[in-house]
């Protein structure tokens, strides 16, 4: 899966819409190949990415979970300490 594309389940505050579009728009430019479609593909492009935002803000507000919801910041944190490990010069 694209890097890209955050987990947006669970957390406190929940995703905001603008958080679920951009990973639409990354999954679509990640299938599609393209982060920037010709004029002929646009429409299908914005399309495709409206539609999987929709369908992803459904599966969202559907899931149910007995886990504590995630704090964003201590996650964002485990991620930079992730990132640092993995791009320290060897």
């Amino acid at each position: 899966m694209c890097r890209n594309i955050r987990q947006l389940h669970n957390f406190e505050p929940a995703a905001t819409s603008e958080e679920v579009r951009a990973a639409a728009l990354q999954y679509v430019r990640k299938i599609s190949g393209s982060t920037r479609p010709s004029q002929a593909n646009q429409h299908a492009f914005d399309h495709a990415v409206e539609e999987v935002a929709a369908a992803s803000q459904r599966l969202l507000d559907s899931l149910v979970t007995q886990a504590p919801p995630k704090n964003r910041e201590t996650e964002a944190e485990k991620a930079r300490a992730r990132a640092a490990k993995r791009y320290v010069a060897a």
